[in-house]
Formats: C-alpha cells, sequence, structure tokens
C-alpha cells in the first residue's frame, strides 16, 4: 500500500530502550486515502511516541469498510525502498501486481509479503467480488546489509493453531509450537490472534522481542493493562510472557507484532526508507524519472502515482524516542 498522504511527514527512527518492562499505549491517527469517498485508515506506527516495534515500522488499519460507500482500495503504480511490505486481510480481497511480473490475491487469512529492497513498485485494488474491505497493512525495515537487497515476493497460507481458548495463525516467526517458513532479513513475530470470550492466553515469547498488540475487535487487555479497538498495546523487552485477556462478550481478534529492537536509525519519507536525505531524494528522482530502479507495473488500467515534493528544509529527525 502507498502512504497516500500528499505531505508526508519525513521521520527519522531509532529504535526505544526500555529500561524495564512495560505496557504503553498507542492511540491511532485517521489518514484518508485519497479523494472524498477514499477509504480511510487507522495508522498507529510510526508516530511521535514510538517509531518502531522490532523492525515492524508502519502498521495501517482499516474497515469494516462497505466499498459501494468508499470506493474500496485501488492504489495506482507506486514505489518502495528500503523495506518489506506485509499484507494481511480479515474480510475481501486485494488483487496486488508488480514490477517483478508478481500477480497474485490478497485474502483473508493469506500472507502477502514483498520485498522493496533497492527499488519495486506495486498496485494494490480491492477486487468486483469484495463488498466489505478489512485488514492490515504492515511494512518491515531493512537493516542496512539488506536494504538494497533484491526484489521479492512471497505468499502463505498459516494454518490456524488451537491454543487455550485461542486460535493463532502464525504467518511471520515462531509462536505456539507453529513456525512460519516466510524469510525476512531480521527476527520477526507476526501473528493474528482470536479469543475466545472472556479467554485468557499465556503466550511464551522471546524475552528480546519488543511486542506491540494491536486490537482489531473485541475488548483486550495486555498483561493487566485495556488496550480498545484500534489502539496499539506496546509491551517491551523483557518479558518471557505475553498475557492477553477478553474481556468481552464476543470473540476478540488482534495482531501480535515483535521483534529485538531495531538499532539502526532511519529515514522514512512517503513509500521510501534511506539513513538521509540524500537517499530519499535520490529514491524521489528516480522514481520521478521511471528510472529502471523500480520496474514497471503491467495490468493495471491507468497513470502511476507521482511522488510528492520534498519538503524545502533537509529531512530531519522528528521528537521521537
Amino acid at each position: 500500500m502507498s502512504n497516500a498522504e500528499t505531505e508526508p511527514a519525513e521521520v527519522r527512527c531509532a529504535a526505544s530502550v526500555s529500561e524495564e518492562p512495560r505496557v504503553e499505549v498507542l492511540s491511532a491517527r485517521d489518514v484518508p486515502l485519497g479523494g472524498p469517498r477514499a477509504m480511510t485508515v487507522r495508522r498507529t506506527l510510526p508516530q511521535r511516541s514510538r517509531s518502531l516495534i522490532g523492525a515492524w515500522c508502519f502498521a495501517d488499519h482499516y474497515g469494516p469498510d462497505d466499498v459501494a460507500a468508499t470506493g474500496g482500495m485501488d492504489v495506482a503504480p507506486h514505489p518502495h525502498t528500503g523495506l518489506q511490505t506485509v499484507s494481511w486481510l480479515f474480510t475481501g480481497e486485494i488483487e496486488h501486481r508488480d514490477s517483478m511480473g508478481s500477480h497474485a490475491f490478497v485474502r483473508p487469512g493469506e500472507l502477502n509479503l514483498m520485498t522493496g529492497g533497492h527499488g519495486i513498485s506495486h498496485t494494490e485494488v480491492s477486487t468486483p467480488r469484495t463488498t466489505v474491505l478489512h485488514g492490515v497493512q504492515l511494512w518491515v525495515a531493512l537493516p542496512e546489509e539488506h536494504r538494497h537487497a533484491e526484489r521479492d515476493f512471497q505468499h502463505y497460507a498459516p494454518k490456524p493453531v488451537r491454543a487455550d481458548g485461542a486460535l493463532v495463525r502464525v504467518f511471520l516467526g515462531s509462536l505456539c509450537g507453529d513456525t512460519s517458513p516466510v524469510r525476512t532479513f531480521t527476527p520477526l513475530l507476526g501473528a493474528e490472534i482470536v479469543l475466545d470470550p472472556h479467554a485468557s492466553l499465556t503466550l511464551a515469547v522471546d524475552p528480546a522481542f519488543e511486542h506491540g498488540v494491536l486490537v482489531d475487535q473485541g475488548s483486550v487487555r495486555l498483561a493487566g493493562t485495556a488496550v480498545a479497538r484500534a489502539e496499539l498495546g506496546y509491551a517491551g523487552p523483557g518479558r518471557d510472557r505475553l498475557e492477553l485477556t477478553n474481556t468481552s462478550e464476543e470473540p476478540a481478534r488482534l495482531l501480535l507484532l515483535g521483534g529485538p529492537p531495531f538499532e539502526e536509525e532511519i529515514v522514512m519519507w512517503w513509500n521510501f526508507i534511506g539513513r538521509s536525505h540524500e537517499d530519499i531524494a535520490r529514491a524521489r528522482q528516480d522514481w520521478e524519472n521511471a528510472s529502471d530502479r523500480f520496474g514497471e507495473v503491467h495490468g493495471y488500467p491507468g497513470d502511476r502515482l507521482p511522488a510528492p515534493e520534498l519538503p524545502n528544509t533537509r529531512l530531519r529527525p522528528r521528537g521521537l524516542r
């Protein structure tokens, strides 16, 4: 997915160091993806108080949206550098095309992961048979040694695993005895968890990881701290157990994200991740010049997205921890 903000803020990110295990609740901000009928996403990463959870650096949560009212998703060809995109749906269907020639569909419970290291471009369009669109779009920052990696695309449909009072789908990393085969460039955890009404689940996790719990539906407590729908609960490193509780009468659904603190500073602007102002400016110019760096997406009936103008000043860090 593209960051469709017309004036994207520059973000210089660095890992946060927690002195002791704690839970922090991050609220989302609404971001419209285009014109007056466009769908709106709820963005919890990045923000001023926290920019990364492990290598997870971007989290958009959207829907359930009636596509007859919003027009659904229609994101024209756009570029990425220095990151991997992670697409996960709860309802609906999205058609993906990229400059590798990949043509795939994102469906509920199935992972699409695209690597845009040195450069890639792609499109995402909800299909005509989609009536309600509901899911998340996530980005993973690539470490310096791999940020110019070759383009790649992976698809994986994890089998659900039954845990105490919960159904777990592990799409990245390992949890509840299940391991995803999907390749990443840093250790990561990504899983969808559906908790039964009033169920409590204790998960064994890597104490070197920090974790985020993004609540899609229901009322959840993370280690005793309430996390409401569309909020992201953060638990710092140092825990070898995570306690999740559904306090509602209905099933609760959440995404669990994790990884060791990312030790590098990154500059993120529009759809690019680099290490400096010059990295971003070069990527933007390459996209505007239709450089071979990003390739070409075939099969989309429209023009590609132009890059926004860079700010008049050098890209500088925001007040992030």
